[in-house]
């Protein structure tokens, strides 16, 4: 299998460096080939772009809406082959990557449906006789980068609210979901987009990103990815007034009180922990338990944490497999061997595959460092989890808010006044009661605060405001 642009309605390969794909479950396994595309590459879909806008702002939000509803019938027969090859491509296992097709289906048809919806509303005037109203009109051309760990949902979740509001796009996926991206990409064309409404190129955030913020005339750029990177987009969208979204790095804490339901608390750390290797923004790193219930709590989850099947992705009966690329594996491996010389070991799960065959981390839980430890505070992107034990409810607070992030936050307890003031007091985004880190559902909104994000959202009603701009009309008709 190969990457392709799409680009003025046009499948093509681009003629700048090759790479091969191997599968991080099988490492001596080719699984594809990646054609990256040159800064020039990103100019002609720019202007595909440009080229497109008049017709795609004149064709009506009910049209613009059948297109998200065929492009989600289309996901939806071709669902199995586009897990298959996200799975193998960077190694989520395959029942979740099926979970996160079938979401893509579901946001299609959420903003599908918002196709015949009102967008605007009448505001009464202070004379007689003048029609006073509000509409959502398009930015125009929006540059859309996504990354990795969710290869299908996050560029729907961009993708789809931007295209039914009218603006033509430039979509950068990662290097090492390109794969997924071109079919995901067909999916699009063969709904019937018109040429140029949606561009698709492949390459490298220092050639085709930078591109996107320097040279194309784009009027909103939209990002997924490191806090590092999203720093510096923002920083460049606001030196050319455009409009940007950034979604970058989290710490996510899952609080376990006194009164928690200790079983619920356990597997839902587990899963928010250690499902997709931990390769989300939402991932719970920081476990904090009361010091009343942390023996018990820590007891329960070795036993369970020594029950998880490690495994290729392909692999159905797999809880997690590998992590993406040798790059990812580096990084959380360097983490891994920090947390052995500093940190005490409290639980490691076994793998059940040779761990040389793939970017295999096992997962593993820590204790015995600070609130102030790098393992604490930095985002490591892996399935490493660090255990904190604190005296009370404010101390788990004031531990909790204890990071430069702010993206997701659980408590559980079984007591209201505690969970009614975790949900106020929680420095996040995203705060949840008896419910994982990891998870919202795609009609809710999706966003951070601190260095977690730019303070807009994604997903659900927010996701319509940011792909446009409000207008005010006036009519006097006396």
């Amino acid at each position: 299998m190969e990457s392709k642009n799409y680009v003025g309605g046009e499948w093509v390969i681009p003629n700048g460096r090759q790479t091969v794909i191997h599968n991080p479950s099988n490492t001596v396994e080719e699984y594809g080939v990646i054609h990256l595309s040159t800064q020039h590459d990103a100019v002609e879909a720019g202007e595909a772009a440009k080229h497109a806008v008049t017709g795609w702002v004149n064709t009506n939000t009910a049209a613009r809406g059948e297109f998200l509803l065929r492009a989600a019938d289309l996901l939806r027969q071709r669902q199995d082959e586009i897990a298959l090859t996200a799975s193998s491509e960077m190694g989520k296992p395959i029942s979740e990557m099926k979970g996160e097709v079938l979401r893509g289906i579901q946001l299609l048809r959420y903003y599908g449906a918002e196709g015949v919806r009102a967008i605007g509303s009448v505001i009464p005037a202070s004379k007689d006789n003048i029609l006073q109203y509000t509409r959502r009109v398009p930015l125009g051309i929006v540059g859309i980068i996504t990354p990795w760990n969710f290869p299908i949902a996050i560029p729907i979740w961009k993708l789809a609210p931007a295209l039914l509001c009218g603006n033509t796009i430039v979509w950068k996926p990662s290097e090492i979901a390109s794969l997924s991206a071109t079919l995901l990409m067909k999916v699009f064309a063969d709904a019937g987009l018109p040429p140029g409404v949606l561009n698709l190129v492949v390459g490298e955030g220092s050639v085709v990103g930078r591109a996107l913020l320097d040279e194309l005339p784009l009027d909103a750029v939209s990002f997924t990815g490191s806090t590092q990177t999203g720093s510096s987009i923002a920083t460049q969208a606001a030196r050319r007034n455009i409009k940007y979204q950034t979604e970058m790095g989290g710490k996510n804490a899952a609080v376990v009180l006194r009164d928690a339901n200790l079983d619920l608390a356990v597997s839902a750390v587990i899963s928010g922990a250690f499902s997709s290797a931990g390769q989300k923004c939402t991932a719970t790193s920081r476990v904090i338990v009361e010091s009343a219930v942390y023996d018990e709590f820590v007891s329960l989850f070795q036993h369970e944490v020594r029950n998880l099947y490690v495994g290729s992705a392909l692999d159905p009966k797999s809880y997690l497999g590998p992590v993406a690329s040798a790059s990812q594996y580096d990084k959380v491996a360097k983490y891994v061997e920090i947390a052995r010389h500093e940190a005490n070991s409290i639980a490691k799960a076994n793998i059940q595959v040779d761990p040389t065959s793939g970017y295999y981390i096992p997962p593993l839980a820590v204790d015995g460092i600070s609130v102030e430890h790098q393992l604490v505070q930095e985002e490591i992107f892996g399935p490493l989890v660090v255990f904190l034990p604190v005296q009370n409810f404010d101390d788990a607070l004031t531990v909790c808010n204890k990071t430069v992030y702010g993206l997701s936050a659980s408590v559980f307890t079984e007591n209201l006044n505690n969970s009614l003031r975790f949900l106020d007091e929680a420095h996040v985004g995203m705060v949840r009661v008896n419910l994982e880190t990891a998870g919202v559902e795609y009609q809710a909104p999706f966003g951070g605060m601190g260095l977690s994000s730019s303070h807009s959202r994604e997903q659900g009603q927010p996701a319509l405001d940011f792909y446009s701009q409000t207008k005010t009309c006036a009519i006097y008709y006396g």
